[in-house]
């Protein structure tokens, strides 16, 4: 390494899926489908069309291809829009919210885990 580079640490301290999954999201206006990306214990990006506010609360279920669902309580941290070119020379565009998890639930009769974090104000 150059001695002009600088060292690049990594501050994330939970391991990450590098995997894509259908999620849906239950939020006061209903139910809608995206895509988890990067996901770990404490968070994950959903593409979504949706837009969502700043520290919004919304219900996140995994559905694994066997049917077993999981569900936790996530709030909105941060938004992003994307264009970008395609191959074809035409616009893509993508959205997406990045999700802080709040809570775990165990069961559905049950209520929701919380999970000890510290308030992120933004």
């Amino acid at each position: 390494m150059a001695p002009q580079q600088a060292q690049v640490r990594e501050r994330r301290s939970h391991l990450r899926f590098d995997k894509v999954f259908t999620i849906y999201l239950s939020t006061e206006g209903g139910l809608s489908r995206g895509i988890g990306r990067n996901i770990s214990a404490q968070g994950m990006f959903v593409e979504t069309r949706e837009q969502l506010a700043l520290g919004e609360r919304v219900k996140v279920t995994f559905a694994g291809e066997d049917g077993t669902e999981m569900t936790c309580l996530c709030e909105v941290r941060y938004q992003v829009a994307l264009a970008y070119g395609r191959k074809d020379g035409r616009e893509g565009n993508s959205r997406g919210v990045g999700l802080r998890v709040v809570a775990y639930e165990v069961a559905e009769d049950q209520p929701l885990l919380l999970v000890a974090r510290e308030r992120v104000m933004h």
